[in-house]
């Protein structure tokens, strides 16, 4: 189970997102314990501000290679599990996903 929708305008992708993660990056999928499906972003910046927020869509904006404005939050502004829509081209964004999660994915509950 992918944690992404597709829609006619773009993707929308669950996140569980880590601030203060020593580095910006993408580190698989994950399970959570309800049966969810999450792709695991950690950021350096902090979550103070928005900070950690505006980190997560930049990181997401060059990882998929759309520009920051294609890169909105939907929901979960001031949780780790985030809401992210990516406007674009629906069957290249989820080519691109399919190959930022194979790299590494986990099944863990947590």
């Amino acid at each position: 189970m992918v944690p992404w929708r597709t829609s006619t305008t773009g993707v929308s992708i669950a996140l569980r997102v880590t601030p203060r993660g020593g580095r910006d990056g993408i580190d698989g999928i994950e399970q959570l314990s309800d049966g969810r499906s999450v792709l695991k972003v950690r950021v350096r910046a902090i979550a103070d501000g928005g900070e950690a927020n505006r980190a997560v869509l930049v990181l997401l904006a060059k990882s998929l290679g759309v520009p920051k404005a294609s890169v909105s939050l939907l929901s979960g502004a001031t949780s780790r599990l985030k809401q992210i829509a990516v406007a674009g081209d629906p069957a290249r964004l989820t080519e691109v996903l399919h190959e930022l999660a194979s790299v590494k994915s986990t099944d863990q509950g947590n």
